[in-house]
């Protein structure tokens, strides 16, 4: 469906804010505690951390495979050090959101038969341990198994990922005689322990929820679970990965029957798609000019914009929407810098042996983008010159913002006056803190280098 029409039937929230997002990937809580202070003084105003449940294994997927919901306990902390860092960070004015995987449990085929969460073997450890895990418990008790072999669908690999159906209702598997990620039926017990694992979340002080997998979920398990008590106060958002906006496949077989069945927001994976294709050679920056009008971009209130999410570095079959280091700088000034979405910044600990997005929270550039995204917070866009080499956009009166992907520099002449962009006001980037425009007259030239981004705040 197009945006157009969903706009029409007034399903956008305008409740999401535009501060930015860390997501500080696979960090242990301690450390996200740690830095509450520079988080804070980066200007960043929320944290989406990584999956917090009872899950084992050192690798970053494990993460991604719950054994049990009634308790943190991860190589990345427990319910303890969980609460200290929601703590440490509320102090500093900066919200948490939590990751949230509804949509599968654990695969434990490679040593065990049954479908029981936890299992026997996390059992025993429970009473084992009983002094600590009980210190650890978010709801419940545990002593028994909270999900069955009936909580689950049938055992089958998605073959079609063109099918909602058998997207929705079959298992995630890898290949090679995995059998996948056992798939959870949104039953009566199912949706009453995810709701109460949201509502212990919540009173910890979580203040939004990442859905993972959301494209594997079905709208009718989305919204038993994310109940309007659920999602009061909260800012909600799917991963609903696709390839471009209205009329692509991914896009009309997911992502918009999610936003038009859901008041959730979503990862803007059509403006993703629209900035690479503009960035691209043989694209046009013109392309960036209101992509939302096409359906090409999700409205401002529902869209989580962004250069480069988990996924794309950590699995072989997105890599391919990697940009080169020099367009996702670029991404993030476009993303940064223009009014509507909530940007979200992707720092990890080299899970992907890139070693690119190592501190990216505090690269240079970043702190530059942060700067200037919080301090033109509030104020419209405009649009001042474009072309197929580049963009140049107003924030009301307090920022300009030039992007230009070619090699060659580029002069984009701009209507000062229309903009309301003050005279006599020294503009400076705050990427680089050197370059200045003063402007003096009702037309003013920005000058744009090669392969560079400039975004000109006023003093």
């Amino acid at each position: 469906m197009a945006l157009s029409a969903l706009v029409g039937l007034g399903f956008f929230s305008a409740s999401a804010s535009a501060e930015v997002i860390l997501h500080a990937f696979n960090w242990k809580y301690s450390d996200v505690a740690a830095r509450a202070q520079e988080i804070a003084n980066l200007g960043y105003k929320k944290v989406l951390v990584s999956p917090a449940y009872k899950s084992s294994g050192g690798e970053w997927w494990s993460r991604y495979q719950p054994q049990d919901y009634r308790v943190i306990d991860n190589p990345l902390g427990d319910t303890q050090a969980f609460k200290a860092m929601v703590n440490a960070l509320s102090a500093k004015g900066v919200a948490v959101y939590a990751d949230i995987i509804f949509n599968h449990m654990a695969n434990e085929t490679w040593k065990r038969e049954d479908l029981n969460y936890p299992g026997t073997e996390v059992l025993n450890s429970y009473a084992a341990n009983s002094s600590y895990y009980n210190s650890q418990i978010l709801y419940g008790d545990l002593e028994d198994n909270f999900f069955g072999a009936n909580d689950f669908h049938p055992e089958g690999c998605i073959s079609n990922y063109n099918d909602p159906g058998n997207v929705q209702y079959w298992r995630l598997c890898g290949g090679e005689g995995d059998r996948g990620l056992p798939d959870l039926d949104p039953n009566n017990w199912v949706v009453a322990q995810q709701k109460a694992y949201l509502n212990a979340l919540k009173s910890l002080g979580v203040k939004g929820f990442r859905i993972d997998a959301a494209k594997h979920m079905t709208n009718y398990h989305l919204n038993a679970v994310f109940t309007p008590e659920i999602k009061s106060g909260m800012h909600v958002f799917g991963e609903i990965i696709t390839t471009g906006g209205a009329g692509n496949g991914d896009y009309d077989n997911f992502l918009g029957p999610y936003l038009y069945d859901t008041d959730h927001a979503a990862y803007d994976f059509p403006l993703f798609a629209t900035l690479r294709g503009a960035l691209n050679f043989g694209g046009s920056m013109s392309a960036l000019v209101d992509p939302g009008a096409y359906g090409q971009a999700l409205d401002g209130g529902r869209a989580i914009t962004f250069a480069i999410t988990h996924d794309i570095p950590l699995n072989e079959g997105f890599r391919y929407q990697l940009m080169d280091g020099t367009n996702e700088h670029l991404a993030h000034a476009f993303v940064l810098g223009r009014d509507g979405g909530t940007p979200l910044i992707y720092s990890d600990n080299n899970e992907s042996g890139d070693n690119r997005w190592v501190n990216f929270y505090k690269r240079g550039d970043i702190q530059g983008m942060l700067r200037f995204h919080n301090g033109v917070q509030g104020t419209g866009m405009q649009i001042l010159s474009h072309n197929e080499c580049h963009i140049l956009f107003s924030r009301g009166s307090k920022g300009v913002v030039g992007i230009n992907k070619c090699s060659g520099g580029q002069d984009a002449w701009a209507d000062a006056g229309s903009a309301g962009l003050w005279w006599n006001t020294n503009y400076r980037d705050t990427l680089d803190g050197s370059s200045v425009e003063r402007i003096s007259s009702n037309w003013h030239k920005f000058y744009l280098p090669p392969r560079s981004a400039r975004m000109w705040l006023r003093d």
